[in-house]
């Protein structure tokens, strides 16, 4: 995702978005058996030891910490061993590693990007009946987002663990020097496009928005929405081509070198985009393109800042949601059982409340939205509605083994657009190729 674009303690969401390497490490995943482990977990008393690989680092292992010493003080039988070693980042790499040789925890964190590569070992469990047919927190109550990510050919592979979206912070100081109005929900891209030029000062530097330029997941998320609202997709109905070599790619391309050739957008050469951020946060940059993740680090810089939702090119604006999960393991009847039991217990509102807040993920379900402790955090923390609220447009990326590869060679051509090497139709071409052979490859 291994910038400080974060909240506090959660995971980088550079790690989340990146998905890179999922691909190689299938075959591995792949290999793995289906049996059940020589420990089921239970003592001569009857309880049951799981293991959790949380990847969690900071407020956001002490959230889980918590969690779990709740969850063991009203299940005493059930006990949660917390380990793995890594953090979020590593875990697809760790995970895959236990897959090959028998030896998975019963429950991991895995970014929803790496899913899919997951799901072709037999050892991940199949939690479509467990979740579809819960009654405390309905499955149809959680975001779109939310079940797409975790669904894969049809089948819940996975549960939901953080949630986020994407919208349009601006920094009003920027706006006010340069005499512009703030932007209001329903703008244009054309508007975007010509309010960074607006904002834009050489004499001090000042840019009016950024872009990650290192050509990875971070670069090419961004793009997405664009194309989804314009009726694009990542891949085609059928799966045998990339769903945006035409006309949705070509303008949402335009829309990066419109940026560049105005040279209102500062390209951030490094993974992360950390230095994008930081010059946001110096008051050298008008408005950035982030998640509720990036937040705290706003405010702790004394940001007096302003959230709107992305613009659109027809009115309705689309926004994206990279969700992380809980992905659980079979290993014997006894421990799957005690995982699931943990799993549903997470997925309540009065824990997920908890994890929401501490852990800075957006509410999961309709009904977590509404318990009182996130409306009282939403009060507290400005803009937060905003990213919430975006997640009735959010989508997601396909859960597939292919996306990965998709993903570098669409990579590729948007820098190429932001370097000006390339112009958006030629870019895409030379994307297609790669892309569409890549998704061959995987079918």
């Amino acid at each position: 995702m291994n910038a400080v674009d974060r909240m506090p303690g959660a995971p980088t969401r550079r790690g989340v978005l990146r998905g890179g390497g999922a691909i190689a490490l299938t075959a591995a995943a792949g290999a793995a058996l289906s049996g059940c482990g020589a420990d089921d977990g239970m003592s001569a008393d009857g309880t049951v030891r799981i293991d959790l690989w949380h990847g969690q680092a900071d407020s956001a292992l002490a959230a889980i910490k918590r969690l779990v010493a709740d969850f063991e003080a009203t299940h005493p039988k059930i006990r949660v061993g917390m380990g793995g070693g890594v953090i979020a980042d590593a875990m697809l790499q760790k995970v895959t590693a236990g897959l090959a040789s028998d030896s998975v925890p019963d429950i991991a964190y895995i970014f929803g990007s790496d899913l899919a590569s997951i799901a072709r070992s037999p050892k991940l469990v199949d939690l479509t009946d467990h979740l579809r047919d819960r009654g405390d927190t309905p499955w149809k109550q959680y975001w779109p987002a939310a079940r797409d990510a975790v669904t894969v050919d049809g089948k819940v592979r996975a549960a939901p663990a953080l949630l986020d979206s994407l919208a349009v912070v601006c920094n009003k100081k920027v706006f006010d020097d340069a005499g512009v109005p703030l932007p209001e929900d329903g703008w244009s891209w054309q508007e975007f496009t010509d309010t960074a030029k607006k904002l834009t000062d050489t004499g001090s530097s000042t840019f009016g928005t950024g872009w990650p330029g290192a050509g990875d997941e971070d670069t090419v998320w961004r793009m997405w929405p664009l194309i989804w609202e314009l009726g694009g997709d990542v891949i085609a109905p059928r799966k045998r081509e990339i769903g945006f070599a035409g006309e949705p790619g070509v303008r949402a391309l335009e829309v990066v070198r419109t940026l560049v050739e105005d040279e209102s957008v500062y390209v951030d050469p490094k993974p992360g985009g950390e230095q994008m951020y930081q010059v946001f946060a110096s008051g050298r940059m008008g408005m950035v393109v982030t998640g509720p993740w990036q937040l705290p680090d706003i405010r702790q810089a004394k940001v007096d800042y302003h959230v709107v939702r992305l613009p659109s090119f027809k009115g309705s604006s689309v926004t994206i949601s990279g969700p992380d999960t809980w992905a659980v393991f079979d290993n014997g009847p006894a421990r799957l059982k005690a995982a699931r039991t943990l799993i549903s217990w997470l997925m309540e509102p009065e824990q997920n409340v908890l994890w929401d807040v501490e852990a800075g993920s957006l509410p999961l379900s309709r009904t977590m939205e509404k318990q009182p402790q996130w409306i009282e955090h939403t009060e507290q923390v400005p803009g937060l509605a905003v990213f919430t609220a975006a997640l009735e447009t959010a989508r997601v990326r396909p859960v597939d083994p292919s996306y990965p590869q998709i993903s570098k060679a669409f990579g590729e051509a948007v820098i190429s657009v932001l370097l000006g090497r390339s112009t958006p139709e030629n870019a895409l071409r030379a994307c297609a190729d790669k892309a569409n052979a890549a998704l061959a490859k995987s079918r």
